[in-house]
């Protein structure tokens, strides 16, 4: 186990370098940061010279991402257009994007899983064919009508919650903008369970484990469900980057002050050091995520063993 580990984090150094590489530099061509920094009000040539010179913006590409690199590694993600250190923002906004995903994906996890094995195991009845085609109503729905419909509804018309999360972002506030982060990827968790049960219920395992005379329980909560949860589990792995980075429309219509937000701000306005930094993190969480989702396997599946 520790040498699969070792290696899969060493894996993770090409393909962290390959990927903050691509984003530097796709934000970075977008447009001239130094002036978005200025708008309309263009400074004279010398000025836009000395800011690009102690951005670093004045020497060639690659030696620009090697500088941030370098600063990175020493905990220094550079200062927003604003004076305020991107790890400042980085500490406001993290907090509470981690908050709302982990309601988000507690949502996935135990609506998604529960429904699609109820549904699993009453293929063909009316709880599977109710289940199929809210699911589908879901995912064809954007997730900013979603939450527009939300808001109104259940903070305008009924009041039952506060239109907007206060800068507090605290957990019960939390619950409806995770609801609506989660909604299209609960649709997709319980379908995938579904499909899973369904399709293990009919294998040899699951008939010898019923000829052995075990309990209905545990027949279905150790021998089905854990393999059932193989590929819920990659899922849910790779959802967990998905929804820290895709929160910006959430985060936008209830006025979430996180990671979204600081990303949606950035784009509008330019803000290059900003949009770099958060993303750079966000790609962190996704290498991180799929590890843990690889050594999940095992816990799941007793026959997967890491040489």
């Amino acid at each position: 186990m520790g040498r699969y580990v070792i290696r899969r984090l060493l894996q993770m150094i090409p393909v962290f370098v390959g990927t903050t590489f691509l984003i530097f530099a796709m934000v970075y061509a977008l447009g001239d940061p130094v002036a978005a920094m200025f708008g309309d009000r263009a400074p004279d040539p010398a000025t836009l010279a000395r800011i690009r010179a102690e951005l670093n913006l004045d020497k060639p590409l690659l030696q620009q991402y090697l500088l941030y690199m370098g600063g990175i590694f020493t905990g220094d993600f550079g200062q927003a257009f604003n004076g305020q250190q991107v790890t400042e923002l980085m500490g406001e906004a993290f907090p509470v994007t981690a908050r709302l995903t982990m309601i988000a994906v507690g949502i996935e996890i135990v609506l998604g899983i529960t429904l699609g094995l109820f549904s699993g195991l009453r293929r063909g009845r009316l709880v599977d064919t109710l289940t199929l085609i809210s699911t589908l109503v879901v995912i064809s729905i954007p997730v900013f009508v979603i939450g527009y419909l939300a808001q109104y509804f259940l903070a305008v018309e009924w009041q039952l919650v506060k239109p907007s999360v206060s800068s507090a972002a605290t957990f019960d506030e939390l619950i409806v903008p995770a609801f609506v982060l989660a909604g299209l990827s609960l649709a997709y968790v319980t379908r995938l369970t579904r499909a899973s049960v369904a399709e293990n219920l009919r294998a040899d395992y699951m008939r010898t484990a019923v000829a052995k005379g075990l309990p209905r329980r545990r027949v279905i909560g150790v021998h089905l469900l854990r393999n059932s949860l193989i590929p819920v589990v990659t899922f849910i792995g790779t959802d967990i980057g998905a929804l820290m980075g895709g929160a910006i429309v959430t985060e936008r219509i209830f006025n979430v002050h996180g990671v979204g937000y600081q990303l949606y701000q950035g784009l509008v306005r330019g803000n290059s050091p900003t949009v770099v930094g958060f993303v750079t993190i966000l790609v962190l969480v996704f290498l991180l995520a799929n590890l843990l989702v690889d050594l999940l396997y095992a816990v799941l599946d007793p026959r997967i063993r890491y040489a």
